[in-house]
């Protein structure tokens, strides 16, 4: 009788949200809005915008600005992005530790953001984060079909809109109590794990590829 024949798992693919998630980028971002506000008289309260970071940059410009200029007024904010941003935002802690477990365990890492595509690489070719994907312009639901497309099994992020995310891609929602949104938050939008920050991730992947 031949042997039977056997399967090997699929590679393990971990999508990470960016802001708050594997970058504070809250100094850079009050920068940017700081700056915005200097160079067309807006009245910006950067120091609340960057206690609620997770949704679409229009979202957040549509608090300060009429409708009919919010896209002019968010094209003007990405293009001043990289000249007050980039050398204020820091790594979160954890965040190079977490990417090196998902290759240590023979896995790719890919980084589904809502942030602009360009801006969300100048940050982690900046900080030395390499990812084998970086996929922007995404928010909640919509990052599904990036999850998908690159086969991740598990989503890292710090947002409810990431649970929702992940969620709808049929992948394991891991969140992180990094950002706007507490514990029982993350955990009350349905979040299967809720660690308190990156730190936290390798010894439960290690346990997740064990189980």
């Amino acid at each position: 009788m031949g042997r039977m024949a056997t399967t090997s798992p699929p590679p393990l693919t971990v999508g990470f949200d960016l802001d708050m998630t594997l970058i504070d980028s809250r100094p850079g971002i009050h920068a940017v809005y700081t700056a915005l506000a200097e160079r067309t008289g807006a009245v910006i309260d950067a120091d609340l915008v960057v206690t609620r970071l997770g949704p679409p940059l229009e979202e957040e410009i549509a608090n300060w600005f009429p409708a009919e200029r919010v896209a002019a007024m968010a094209d003007f904010y990405r293009e001043l992005y990289p000249s007050y941003a980039i050398t204020r935002t820091l790594a979160m802690a954890g965040a190079r530790e977490a990417i090196e477990a998902v290759r240590a365990a023979g896995g790719r890492a890919v980084v589904v953001t809502a942030k602009w595509e360009p801006n969300a690489k100048l940050h982690l070719e900046h900080l030395g984060i390499e990812a084998d994907a970086v996929i922007g312009n995404l928010w909640a639901e919509q990052k599904a079909a990036a999850l998908r497309e690159h086969g991740a099994g598990v989503y890292v992020g710090d947002h409810v809109g990431d649970i929702r995310g992940a969620r709808s891609a049929g992948t394991l929602a891991v969140s992180v109590a990094t950002g706007p949104c507490s514990v029982e938050e993350l955990a009350g939008a349905g979040a299967d794990v809720v660690l308190g920050d990156l730190t936290e991730f390798p010894g439960w992947l290690d346990g997740h590829l064990a189980a």
